[in-house]
């Protein structure tokens, strides 16, 4: 059983973000729900990750319970944060090769 989940994250509301986002990942590793947690950040959240101290807050305590998060580079790219997202521990990369992969795949995926 493929134990993995990947969340899409590209809607840049903030309540979304942490009730959603955050909330999900964070206790999908804490309740084990799921042995891997992938947030994908891509587009729009980009910008409010790199500017919203509280969401990288959550985003650390996250990333301490074993939740992986990377960013499109393109999109941090034309938004002017990719060093910031860098800065704060995020992966930074293309990300439409591998994404087309997990859909192919079947890979479990959550897209918000």
């Amino acid at each position: 059983m493929n134990n993995k989940l990947n969340i899409l994250w590209t809607n840049a509301d903030p309540v979304t973000a942490e009730l959603m986002v955050m909330m999900y990942a964070h206790n999908s590793i804490r309740n084990s729900w799921w042995e891997d947690v992938q947030v994908i950040i891509w587009g729009a959240p980009t910008k409010l990750v790199a500017e919203d101290v509280h969401l990288q807050q959550l985003i650390a305590d996250a990333r301490e319970a074993g939740v992986k998060f990377s960013a499109c580079e393109a999109c941090a790219d034309q938004l002017g944060v990719k060093s910031k997202l860098e800065e704060l521990g995020i992966e930074v990369k293309f990300w439409g090769s591998p994404l087309t992969e997990i859909i192919k795949k079947n890979e479990h995926l959550i897209t918000v």
